[in-house]
């Protein structure tokens, strides 16, 4: 990590030349500048820099899209500040020369954005704050490697790609082996840009890797996040390969999931309180599940997110909480100051920003409303029909989210219709296209 101070020796001193300013857009992608160092430590540093408040109304094909009075044509895709985070600044070793910096996104009138995924975790930041609790998470994020590069995937249409691995690799150590230039690479660059990493392993996939980050406070760990899944890209593609962090991308493979952690401390940050109050965490819970289906939205936002689940497949088809029960929604691990709850809903493609907000304000409101918790699920989740269902379809999840009236209460009007909207258009894309698999099943023998 850096200070202003240590940014402007390294600049002065012509160690760093450029600083990516950057911030998160609705799918969680980082979008921004690449600032001169000089112009940065001058300029930026004090006053922020301007960006097309279109970027939280596009598409993943950057199409701008109708509907958002966010920003439009009607709007003339006014400006909106960007305003560096200096508690972010960081260095990007797999970058010459490089340093990043998170920005906070405001009107020209200097008032947050709301629907600009950091404001929406701030909020419910500040909400466990007034309560005098913190919240810490932790991000167990699955990807795919593959030997192809990502123009040779692209050029193949991302049909017949070659995993790195021939064979299921959860826990080979001579498979990761053969993975390890690339996955140490990983390892060591994010320790130096100060995001901590636990380990890393193979997979249940052919060619599929996990790499675990270090809990933090919970903002923090979001911008560990997304630093961390673009810094993949980069590093893979700097060594010649193709990585994917689609919740499903084979039809026979395991999906990829954000197995996401939480937990509540007090405000010094000093002691768990799910292990010094068990109500508490009960509560927590129980707000979990009783909001569980109206915000798969924010866990689930693609339509590839609901392939991944699958019953027997270690992804989640019912909101339950077990005891290390991974067929379970929900799973209570670790014990003293490691407890805490692990959603297992989320999937690789999930935007942590609203992952981690979806998380922290269910739990808020059942601890508020004191919700009772009816005890861990035992045996297997997947055969449980009586307990409430996943969303199977990003439609159905669409409907619950809007369908929640407390959600307009907790996120606020703007949040839901700007979210719904979005996700609403990305059905419809869907809707109107042609696939492969219908072409191969219908060409010739419709």
């Amino acid at each position: 990590m850096l200070t202003p101070l240590t940014l402007k020796g390294l600049v002065r001193k012509g160690q760093i030349d450029t600083v990516l300013c950057v911030f998160p857009d609705m799918t969680g992608r980082l979008v921004g500048k690449r600032m001169t160092g000089r112009f940065f430590v001058d300029d930026v540093l004090g006053h922020g820099m301007h960006a097309c408040a279109y970027l939280l109304t596009v598409d993943i094909e950057m199409e701008p899209l109708p509907g958002f009075s966010t920003a439009s044509w009607a709007s003339g895709y006014q400006d909106m500040k960007a305003i560096p985070d200096l508690a972010t600044l960081r260095l990007i070793p797999w970058l010459e020369k490089t340093a990043l910096v998170m920005c906070d996104l405001a009107t020209e009138e200097g008032m947050p954005v709301a629907v600009s995924p950091r404001q929406i975790l701030k909020k419910q930041i500040a909400r466990a704050a007034k309560l005098g609790w913190r919240a810490k998470m932790a991000s167990e994020l699955e990807f795919y490697v593959y030997k192809d590069t990502y123009e040779s995937a692209q050029k193949k249409s991302y049909h017949a790609l070659e995993p790195v691995s021939a064979y299921l690799e959860d826990y080979h150590i001579f498979q990761t082996t053969k993975e390890e230039p690339l996955i140490r690479a990983i390892r060591n660059a994010m320790e130096g840009a100060g995001i901590p990493v636990e380990n890393s392993k193979g997979e249940w996939g052919r060619g599929q890797a996990e790499i675990n980050l270090r809990y933090a406070d919970v903002l923090e760990m979001a911008d560990r996040h997304v630093i961390y899944k673009n810094g993949v890209k980069e590093i893979a593609f700097q060594q010649g390969h193709a990585v994917t962090f689609m919740a499903k991308p084979h039809a026979s493979e395991a999906g990829s999931s954000f197995h996401l952690h939480s937990s509540l401390w007090n405000r010094a940050g000093t002691q768990n309180l799910f292990n010094a109050k068990p109500k508490l965490f009960e509560h927590f819970i129980a707000g979990q599940l009783h909001l569980g289906r109206a915000l798969t939205y924010f866990y689930a936002p693609t339509i590839n997110s609901y392939k991944r689940y699958q019953a027997g497949s270690f992804a989640p088809t019912r909101l339950v909480c077990g005891k290390d029960n991974r067929t379970c929604g929900l799973r209570v691990v670790g014990e003293g100051h490691s407890l805490r709850v692990e959603n297992r809903l989320p999937g690789a493609d999930g935007n942590p920003y609203l992952a981690f907000a979806a998380t922290l304000a269910a739990g808020l409101y059942g601890i508020e409303k004191k919700l009772a918790f009816n005890g861990f699920h035992e045996g297997n989740a997947y055969e449980a029909a009586s307990v409430p269902q996943v969303p199977k379809t990003l439609r159905e999840a669409l409907q619950a989210f809007t369908d929640e009236p407390l959600l307009r209460d907790i996120f606020g009007d703007d949040v839901i219709d700007h979210y719904a909207h979005a996700g609403s258009l990305e059905q419809s894309a869907y809707d109107q296209a042609v696939t492969c698999w219908e072409s191969q099943r219908y060409f010739e023998r419709i």
